[in-house]
């Protein structure tokens, strides 16, 4: 199997020619830590299998995609052949251009440990591992086969970083220079901070955003630092085997109910998860934890807002028609997206990307942007 071949060409594709991750990249076998995933197909996943196909198999795990590993409590390595799980993705291995620029941001230097928060499939820690050597890494993850399975293939290329299930949220093992995750987070947890040697650097997300945030310890045991011009979406941190199973009832009751409120929208129905992180992001600061669904029956398009409050919306439109929007529960949701458009559009952006990041010692993450502010704890 010439897989440096195809090693190489991801490489070139996701680093510059100076860049000190080429050559890990390059010399990194992706295929090895994933033999397995699910993709999504005709409305269900479908199980792959690198060695039964391994044109294929080469194909994918070069490109740089996400392969996703894990559907609620199904690992992929586990499945047979017929298998459709059910739920949300719980694993993954990253697109390696996402890994490698997370790792920019933190800024990583030659002497520094770090902690890699997410193992997945282990391919992000062997990069770590190649460039800064496996006595200076250590990788968690909350899910114990993944631990296991991903030491057993960083071993079989000749890596022994420290790997443990951790709940991430929890008590981290030890103290590092860098901390980068490769899953997301609100607020930051005590323990990350606490893991920090002073002076390092942790990168992150915003669970619900696509904001990586950087940040620096300082002296009062939180951290300082910035939004970085750059975008991400990891899966949240969770502390059990699977996420919780979410709204679906009130996601039926926002498809057919009629609101309490009913109005006509102002603004155009998006798909806000797909194709506008930005807008995506400002609204989870303003309003944290709406779930989102977006559907298409020919020329029409559906959106609708769900929280755990019981606040939901469903806005419909057909064609260029402005839409018709149906609102219920304690809270006017679509009113909330309303206010976060008007903003782009009275500002020309949104103050989120490049924004001043504090972060207070018990987690709490403060943004400023000229005269705006929010806070998210």
């Amino acid at each position: 199997m010439d897989w440096l071949l195809h090693a190489r060409r991801l490489a070139g594709r996701v680093t510059h020619p100076g860049s000190r991750w080429r050559d890990a990249v390059a010399s990194t076998p992706r295929h090895r830590f994933v033999p397995a995933w699910w993709t999504w197909s005709d409305g269900h996943w479908e199980l792959r299998h690198g060695p039964a196909d391994e044109e294929a198999w080469l194909e994918a795990a070069y490109r740089d995609r996400t392969l996703v590993t894990r559907i609620g409590t199904f690992h992929a390595d586990q499945a047979k052949a017929h298998d459709e799980p059910t739920g949300r993705p719980t694993s993954s291995s990253t697109l390696p251009g996402l890994v490698v620029q997370m790792y920019r941001h933190a800024r990583i230097g030659d002497e520094d440990t770090v902690l890699d928060v997410g193992t997945g499939s282990g391919y992000g820690t062997a990069l770590l591992c190649h460039r800064f050597g496996a006595g200076r890494v250590t990788s968690i993850d909350v899910d114990a086969y993944v631990t296991s399975a991903a030491s057993e293939r960083l071993t079989a290329i000749g890596h022994t970083p420290r790997v443990s299930p951790v709940d991430a949220t929890g008590e981290i093992p030890g103290t590092f220079d860098r901390i980068v995750t490769m899953v997301s987070v609100r607020p930051i947890p005590i323990s990350w901070l606490s893991a920090l040697n002073p002076g390092g650097r942790l990168t992150t997300t915003i669970a619900g955003t696509s904001l990586i945030v950087s940040a620096t310890k300082t002296d009062d045991g939180g951290a300082a630092g910035q939004v970085e011009r750059d975008w991400a979406m990891f899966m949240k941190t969770r502390t059990g085997a699977d996420y919780s199973p979410g709204l679906a009832d009130l996601v039926e009751t926002a498809h057919v109910a009629d609101g309490e409120d009913v109005s006509t929208g102002r603004y155009p129905v998006i798909d806000i998860e797909e194709n506008a992180w930005e807008l995506r992001s400002m609204l989870e600061i303003m309003a944290p934890g709406i779930e989102h669904d977006y559907r298409e029956n020919g020329d029409t398009r559906i959106a609708l807002m769900m929280h755990e409050d019981g606040s939901w919306a469903r806005a419909e439109q057909t064609g260029r028609e402005p839409p018709t929007v149906h609102q219920g529960g304690p809270r006017r949701l679509w009113d909330v997206l309303d206010e976060a458009r008007d903003h782009w559009l009275w500002e020309g952006s949104l103050p989120l990307y490049g924004a001043v990041v504090r972060i207070s010692p018990d987690g709490t993450i403060h943004l400023r942007r000229g005269r705006w502010k929010a806070t998210i704890a």
